[in-house]
């Protein structure tokens, strides 16, 4: 399982590690209040001791929570072992304390995960990628990928993410995921690559999950992606979920796809396939042919919001709305204060979709990087806004992006980086920005609990 067992025993008994082990082995469901009790003598910090009682409550009350924890019992013993190990122990009852407790030492946040490049090399070409202008050439040496996840783990992450490019080009992809067997994986992959030869070596390694993109249905997903695409990641679905892996899907909600990627029969489709997870990112208008008439529009994004708590609350799939879960994670996570993001030139980006850097992984240590004026830049200025569904610089706050690049002096990552800044797209994002500021309002009052009464809703 590579679990690390001297960093685990500074945080917990062996004795409590095994019995959760033995409990996700035998039968999940039936032992998963047994495990919320260990969990809840692991954790360090009270808000995770609330998340844990919220889970307990949630679990008794909602069926469809029990549905989901059922699901376990169909994942492979490699992955029951190896991620969900990693990922709950090492990365999240172990390694969120010490982050914390670092980041006091350090004087700077010390993130949850990071994002990596390994390659930009990609087998498709998508409209409106938001990494479509980096340079497909682009790759990282083994030896640097390998030193940052060597330097990430001192600092007790123990989470990393890949994306690209197409990950799975990447010539040393599972000598990363078995050099590193402690650390657990999310990779966003287009899902074309995933044959049985790929699939059998993803179960061997048993500690990586695909989050697997699409647009849709067949129609949408070949318009974008390329004739063919849908039905090759049918396909690779079905291999990953022949052989129990955990894997989901990705899906970048646009003006014109919204309601298909969250309707019944699309999210069904996703649970009958055996994704456990949906993750939902909003169109931003960077990379390759930004559209700005992609967006979401206001209404759609406040519908949307009531729609993935629906979801959550009747559907068997976990759905992460990054953008309108702000509520969730207090506000933008990105600039080091629980992520960054590092390209495959080595550049360190606070964002995935914010293509600016001061520093080079292969030239400086994380510890280095962590203290750079870019982060520090963003992280004085998180939240962003005290409507907590207003989260992201870049298209609900855009005045703070354009503060942080200039008072950080960073420089743009590829060319066409800096047209989101010129005259006609700033004014665009800033009344998309203050038109959803206003209707959001009441969204995050109800969800922090505020009384008060406030005009409009849709």
């Amino acid at each position: 399982m590579g679990i690390n067992i001297d960093f685990a025993k500074r945080f917990a008994a062996d004795l409590a590690v095994k019995q959760v082990l033995k409990y996700i082995e035998k039968s999940p469901e039936e032992n998963f209040l047994h495990i919320l009790d260990i969990a809840e003598k692991l954790v360090k910090r009270d808000n995770h001791k609330q998340a844990v009682q919220a889970m307990r409550e949630n679990y008794e009350a909602n069926p469809v929570i029990k549905q989901y924890i059922k699901k376990l019992s169909d994942i492979a013993p490699a992955y029951r072992d190896g991620l969900l190990m990693n990922f709950f122990v090492n990365a999240v009852i172990l390694g969120i304390p010490y982050q914390y407790e670092l980041s006091e030492e350090l004087g700077t946040a010390v993130p949850w995960t990071i994002l990596i490049d390994p390659t930009s090399a990609c087998n498709l070409n998508c409209n409106g990628c938001w990494a479509g202008k980096y340079n497909k050439k682009d790759t990282l040496e083994f030896e640097v990928v390998d030193r940052v996840i060597v330097e990430a783990k001192k600092l007790g992450i123990y989470f990393i993410v890949l994306s690209g490019g197409e990950p799975t080009l990447y010539p040393y992809l599972f000598d990363i995921f078995r050099k590193h067997d402690d650390v657990g994986f999310m990779m966003y992959t287009n899902g074309t690559l995933i044959d049985d030869e790929f699939a059998d070596k993803i179960l061997e390694v048993g500690n990586v999950t695909p989050a697997i993109s699409l647009e849709g249905f067949k129609n949408q997903t070949d318009q974008r992606r390329g004739e063919g695409t849908f039905a090759k990641i049918m396909d690779a679905m079905d291999r990953l979920s022949a052989r129990g892996i955990i894997f989901g899907a990705s899906v970048t909600a646009t003006r014109d796809n919204v309601d298909t990627l969250f309707g019944d029969e699309f999210i069904d489709l996703m649970i009958e396939k055996g994704a456990i997870y949906m993750w939902s990112f909003h169109y931003i208008p960077i990379g390759r042919n930004p559209d700005f008439n992609l967006m979401l529009k206001p209404e759609q994004r406040y519908n949307l919001a009531d729609r993935v708590t629906d979801l959550r609350n009747n559907k068997p799939l976990f759905v992460m709305d990054f953008w309108n879960d702000g509520t969730f994670s207090q506000g933008c996570i990105a600039g080091g204060r629980r992520y960054f993001h590092i390209n495959a030139k080595g550049e360190a980006e606070p964002c995935a979709f914010a293509h600016f850097s001061v520093d080079n992984v292969k030239e400086k240590s994380l510890k280095e990087i962590l203290h750079n004026p870019l982060f520090k830049a963003y992280q004085k200025r998180q939240p962003f806004s005290a409507n907590l569904m207003c989260p992201c610089p870049i298209i609900d706050n855009p005045q703070a992006l354009r503060d942080i690049v200039e008072e950080s002096s960073a420089l743009p990552t590829h060319e066409g980086v800096r047209e989101i800044f010129a005259a006609e797209n700033a004014e665009r994002l800033d009344l998309i920005s203050n038109e959803w500021h206003c209707i959001s309002q009441k969204i995050h009052d109800k969800r922090m609990g505020i009384e008060k009464s406030r005009e409009g809703n849709f």
